[in-house]
């Protein structure tokens, strides 16, 4: 696997598998240098969501690219209309295990030959998830977190990935407003993941165990850390379904981690309340 003049790129297609709260954010991303990015979603709200988040964002994001170009992302009506001549393709569906080695596989027999597929999850390293894919060489994981506010990518290789693949994406990606960070050895939640994790799950214990509220820890984390949001307004952000299942993966792979964090975390996901994306996790503030 190679890639050749990076400016060639801009020309070719990408696409986007998942049009959710991340897959609109990553088009977003790709659609800065002007060219098309396909969004494929077997959800026919979310994939016009998606395309329309796009569209609505992606003036003033071109104007904080140096050298930008408006492009467009589009909808389409299967994976193989989106894949068809792409030079990457990113996987951001729901994070399940099976779901993500179905889609790889699927992936990896409709597109074209060179194109690369990446991986967005945060929890399963693409090295569980290529059993049935037939050409490895062009798979990694590809981590985004909530482009455009943060723009780190972590790139890890499924184990068999091309060895100049990486490489190469850490000097595209910057094209498109994005800061690559190699992950050099397999890691399950990858880099920042594996520290966010222990911020997120002790900040839930300490919930769960009524010593605080969601206000009052995301207030203090504010003050002592410096930073503009706290670990419940992000888990909102993220989406607490998506929270709770990378908990149930953490949970599987170390045994006695707490339950009384995925408890709660099942409380709110019973109500309804998923975060932003339904307009009430913790907070009950989204419009």
């Amino acid at each position: 696997m190679s890639i050749t003049d990076p400016n060639h790129l801009i020309n070719k297609p990408m696409a986007v598998i998942g049009a959710g709260t991340l897959g609109r954010r990553i088009a977003l991303m790709l659609a800065t240098r002007g060219g098309e990015v396909r969004l494929y979603d077997p959800n026919e709200t979310v994939l016009s969501e998606g395309v329309s988040f796009v569209e609505e964002n992606i003036q003033s994001q071109v104007q904080k690219t140096n050298d930008g170009r408006v492009g467009k992302a589009v909808i389409t009506s299967s994976m193989t209309e989106a894949v068809a001549g792409a030079w990457l393709i990113i996987e951001a569906v729901p994070e399940s295990i099976e779901l993500k080695r179905k889609v790889l596989h699927e992936l990896d027999e409709i597109s074209d030959s060179e194109a690369i597929i990446a991986s967005n999850s945060s929890s399963f390293p693409s090295s569980q998830l290529i059993d049935k894919v037939s050409r490895p060489e062009r798979v990694l994981s590809a981590h985004f977190y909530m482009p455009p506010r943060v723009t780190a990518v972590e790139l890890m290789s499924c184990g068999k990935t091309s060895p100049n693949l990486i490489q190469k994406l850490i000097e595209v990606f910057p094209m498109f407003g994005l800061q690559p960070f190699h992950v050099r050895e397999d890691s399950v939640g990858l880099i920042f993941n594996r520290v966010w994790a222990a911020i997120k799950r002790e900040s839930l214990y300490v919930v769960a165990q009524g010593v605080s509220t969601p206000s009052e820890v995301d207030d203090i984390f504010k003050l002592v850390i410096g930073a503009t949001q706290g670990p419940f307004r992000n888990m909102d952000e993220v989406g607490l379904d998506v929270v709770l299942a990378i908990e149930e993966h953490y949970a599987e792979l170390r045994p006695g981690l707490p339950e009384e964090v995925r408890t709660l975390l099942k409380e709110y996901i019973s109500k309804g309340w998923l975060g932003v994306k339904t307009g009430r996790g913790f907070y009950n503030d989204y419009q």
